[in-house]
């Protein structure tokens, strides 16, 4: 079972021991995307969703659900987060998010901001389902991320 960095040599499942790894500035930026008829999107962008301000409780479910991260992916380092951001692009047929996680440490920051898009989707998802229960939440992907030993990366457009 060589090269795969959360197993042991009897393949067991174990956590990556980071403690030999420098601090290094480490971002990654996620994103991923919600669509709905243009009625849930209309009710969105106006502030009518019965529940409330949809993006703003989003946002903060994206942002709270970084910081859990390690709670939620098994084998996961607890991190120690500089910031996170969940923003939003919102047009006729749905939602895009983007989320952004940094941090100093040993290592990356990739799975809070994935995880942190995705949350912020699922939250969208419920509090519109009212009004558009064949939501499609889609795309979620890393986009790009920098720091640590490989460096920087960004997706291919």
């Amino acid at each position: 079972m060589t090269g795969l960095t959360h197993l042991d040599a009897d393949g067991a499942a174990r956590m990556v021991d980071v403690s030999a790894k420098a601090v290094t500035a480490r971002e990654a930026v996620a994103t991923g995307r919600i669509d709905m008829i243009g009625e849930a999107a209309g009710a969105i962008a106006q502030g009518l969703v019965k529940k409330g301000d949809v993006l703003a409780v989003a946002r903060v479910a994206g942002i709270m659900a970084a910081k859990r991260t390690a709670d939620l992916i098994p084998l996961c380092h607890p991190i120690a987060l500089s910031a996170v951001t969940v923003d939003f692009d919102l047009d006729a047929s749905g939602v895009t998010v983007t989320a952004t996680a940094r941090t100093a440490g040993q290592t990356g920051v990739e799975m809070e901001a994935l995880t942190a898009a995705s949350v912020a989707l699922l939250t969208i998802y419920d509090m519109a389902k009212a009004l558009d229960k064949s939501m499609m939440i889609g795309g979620v992907c890393l986009i790009a991320k920098s720091g640590g030993k490989s460096g920087d990366w960004r997706r291919a457009s």
